[in-house]
């Protein structure tokens, strides 16, 4: 089994990619929902036990963990691989005013942060992965991308 952090700015398509790689049999955790967050000096991070805990589970299936917070990087020595999800500006910007799923990116203040990151945190996150996929392509092709990288 491989664990495989799926990550990348707001709008990239972190969860419709863990939905089409669950839709395909894998096991796919949002960390946007089921308690994986504390809120800390207003900061979302992720919850250390919550994440170990999920990353010292036996599987004989890959494991994929979307998210993106601050301090993702004190684990990712636990993944096998990193995947950042990148997309133009333009394109986050369409997705986040469209998408019905998740209201972050909705206010002014949120897409200003989100471009924000898109400059400063993306090429971070790039520095640390170890494959990308730009998801301007179709959902599915995204997934037969990165399943074919586990290969």
């Amino acid at each position: 089994m491989k664990r495989v952090l799926v990550t990348g700015m707001s709008g990239t398509g972190k969860t419709t990619v863990l939905d089409e790689l669950a839709s395909r049999g894998h096991r796919t955790v949002d960390t946007d929902y089921g308690g994986y967050h504390e809120t800390v000096d207003g900061e979302r991070l992720w919850r250390a036990d919550r994440i170990d805990a999920l990353l010292s589970e036996v599987s004989e299936t890959h494991l994929f963990v979307g998210g993106a917070t601050r301090n993702q990087v004190r684990f990712y020595p636990r993944f096998d691989h990193i995947v950042l999800l990148s997309a133009p500006a333009a394109v986050l910007v369409e997705r986040l005013a469209t998408r019905t799923t998740n209201p972050y990116g909705k206010t002014g203040a949120e897409l200003a942060e989100v471009l924000d990151n898109l400059e400063t945190v993306e090429p971070l996150l790039r520095e640390s992965a170890t494959f990308e996929v730009v998801t301007t392509v179709p959902v599915a092709r995204v997934a037969d991308l990165v399943l074919a990288y586990l290969r």
